[in-house]
């Protein structure tokens, strides 16, 4: 599910608004979802904080943002030096969007890769989108 194309490295975000706006971009890019899920994953953050600990926050869009999502995809955006989600340090911001309830299990993935702090570390320190790719593959994503 993950491809080397949505993944960008050494990446600097002022704001948890400029993080989820780049992971936003890249499923645009990869034609996953419309525009205006960004604004739907702008939304669903002023309600909770999409961090998960771990250094991993994974903004997705709203229920109403389901609209804007073309296919299932996910982005990753790696800020080594971190960025502010509400108080917690994002190093890894993950983009998902989800057709028809795949993002569930895309979640319960990402949520097993990232309780182990030794494979959160490994994402947030890989050099190369291929590492990351080989981390995500041993989960089956």
């Amino acid at each position: 599910m993950i491809q080397k194309e949505n993944i960008v490295l050494n990446q600097t975000a002022g704001s948890k608004e400029e993080a989820i706006r780049k992971a936003g971009q890249i499923l645009v890019d990869q034609g996953a979802v419309e525009e205006a899920y960004i604004d739907s994953m702008l939304e669903r953050e002023k309600v909770v904080s999409t961090f998960m600990g771990n250094g991993l926050a994974i903004p997705h869009g709203t229920d109403e943002g389901k609209t804007s999502v073309i296919k299932s995809g996910l982005s990753l955006v790696q800020v080594p030096g971190g960025v502010d989600f509400d108080g917690n340090e994002a190093k890894v911001v993950l983009g998902i969007a989800g057709k028809n309830n795949e993002h569930l299990e895309m979640l319960q993935k990402i949520a097993v890769l990232f309780s182990d702090e030794e494979n959160a570390e490994k994402v947030i320190n890989a050099s190369s989108a291929e590492e990351i790719i080989d981390l995500f593959e041993n989960e089956d994503l």
